[in-house]
């Protein structure tokens, strides 16, 4: 374990100097310590491990101000479908030979060009930085997949596999072409490819798929509410500038003059290309003390699309709704978006659920009348908001008992997922999976080359390959853990709503 950590240690030493020769800085322009170090960070940055906040990050090396330059990663250092054509003519004659590929499928054939070439290439340094695994929905088994429960997580998961599968068999025919290695033609290999693309790329404006960005892809992210601190109310994000499946949002801005700082500021932007620079250019959203993680804005996105494109959660995610199944005739009736029609993080209904509820327990012979009540967001009536308060509440209910586990099933299934995954010794793993089988035997009997006998069932939960599994299982429990407790939490919102008119009506009775 000591000989892998200081393995890593020595790479990444190397990486940061061969940045450092690129030009990537934490240094303002010009400064003496940017001239003289032969490492890109440790003025304003330093490598952390975050381990409760997305593990390996940047922390602040100082005391940060908001608004401050923290980084600079120039144009040369950048990752590009353009710079990796441009550098290899056998490559660019192949990809270019078939014009249907996406810009998407461009870039994921020159990173997997790239990765074949292994210490020969000169990206090598950076290639050995990236993750060597994923876990978003494209990569997820047909157990981990039917794990979530809610159709319509399974429904993204099962889209997302498809896209991967049909994106793999397009840009294969370019891998056979160029004779990669059969390892770098599999469709592993490409899961892999597209998870870097979504995860890591950042917006650049003349590519649609984005760059890679050494060291600038060090930061982890936080959804807005959790960094917004210190920024000022009316803030508004602008273009895409993580590509990520367009999962965060910025633009680029002149930091260096008063009114770029005051752009800068205004738009909710922490990173961006600069083309007067000539560099990517990362800023810091707020003050941070010396030690604190610097992290980049999400835009609003919910779990499950932090689980398509990113593979992971967030614990405590302001953005995070969940979607239920109506009354057939319900979306009919108003010209709400479906996509607005859902229950918030903290189980509230959104503005156009509850508007749609209001107008849907109404008489037919109101709703011509009340239309402009029902879209202004005014209360009908107290039964009008009573009925919809029962409705709502009827309907959560009836989506927590058509799925599998109850949050109180998922909460020990995930104690038990845990301790497997912190267990190291036969003897412990043998008693848990008896006394513990539920999930378990499906889980086992998702693994089809799987032996039957215990000894073997067991030295596999202890394997690597299982571990990764067992995370991806995870991930699939906690994510509809959370959805369920944001229907319970609907379900107390409309018993509050409807204990509130009842007192109200008791507090008004005239006494005799």
């Amino acid at each position: 374990m000591e000989e892998e950590a200081g393995r890593e240690d020595h790479l990444l030493d190397s990486f940061l100097t061969w940045t450092a020769k690129l030009g990537v800085t934490d240094s303002p322009c010009n400064s003496p310590s940017q001239q003289n170090s032969n490492r890109c960070l440790g003025h304003s940055l330093v490598v952390s491990h975050f381990p409760d906040a997305g593990g390996r990050g940047l922390g602040a090396a100082r005391d940060l101000r908001r608004g401050e330059l923290v980084l600079r990663v120039p144009k040369a250092a950048l990752f590009t479908t353009i710079r990796l054509l441009g550098d290899d003519p056998k490559l660019s004659s192949a990809v270019n030979g078939h014009p249907s590929l996406s810009p998407t499928q461009r870039l994921g054939l020159c990173l997997l060009h790239e990765m074949g070439k292994g210490r020969d290439s000169w990206w090598w340094p950076y290639l050995k930085q990236l993750p060597r695994g994923y876990d978003t929905l494209a990569t997820f088994s047909e157990f981990e997949k039917q794990a979530l429960q809610v159709d319509d997580a399974v429904w993204t998961a099962e889209k997302a596999i498809l896209k991967a599968k049909m994106e793999w068999r397009q840009a294969k025919l370019v891998m056979e072409q160029l004779q990669f290695k059969p390892k770098f033609r599999s469709f592993g290999a490409w899961t892999w490819v597209c998870a870097t693309i979504s995860s890591r790329t950042m917006h650049v404006s003349w590519d649609e798929a984005g760059t890679l960005c050494p060291v600038g892809d060090f930061f982890n992210y936080a959804a807005p509410g959790e960094e917004s601190s210190g920024i000022d109310d009316g803030c508004h994000t602008s273009e895409s500038f993580l590509q990520d499946g367009l999962l965060a949002n910025g633009i680029a801005s002149d930091q260096l003059t008063t009114k770029g700082l005051n752009s800068h500021l205004d738009s909710f932007v922490d990173a961006g290309f600069e083309d007067h620079l000539a560099a990517y250019c990362f800023y810091a959203r707020r003050d941070y003390k010396k030690g604190e993680q610097v992290l980049l804005a999400y835009g609003t996105y919910t779990n499950l699309d932090l689980l398509e494109h990113y593979g992971f959660l967030l614990g405590k995610n302001p953005n995070e709704k969940a979607f239920i199944p109506l009354e057939p005739g319900m979306l009919s009736l108003t010209s709400w978006p479906q996509d607005s029609i859902y229950i918030h993080a903290d189980g509230k209904p959104s503005f156009a659920l509850l508007s749609a509820l209001r107008f849907y327990v109404s008489s037919p012979q109101q709703r011509r009348s009340i239309l402009q009540l029902v879209y202004s967001g005014s209360q009908l009536s107290e039964d009008n908001e009573i009925n919809a308060s029962r409705l709502l509440s009827k309907k959560c209910h009836e989506v927590l008992q058509s799925l599998p586990t109850t949050t109180e099933e998922d909460d020990l299934l995930l104690s038990v997922i845990e301790r497997i995954q912190d267990m190291n010794c036969p003897v412990e793993v043998g008693k848990l999976i008896c006394s513990f089988r539920g999930e378990i035997s499906a889980f086992l009997d998702g693994h089809k080359d799987l032996p039957a006998a215990q000894d073997k069932i067991v030295e596999f939960l202890l394997s690597s390959r299982a571990k990764i599994s067992l995370g991806r299982w995870k991930l699939a429990v906690q994510w509809r853990r959370g959805y369920k407790q944001i229907i319970a939490d609907c379900i107390c919102f409309c018993t509050e709503v409807i204990e509130g008119f009842s007192h109200q009506n008791e507090v008004n009775i005239p006494e005799p």
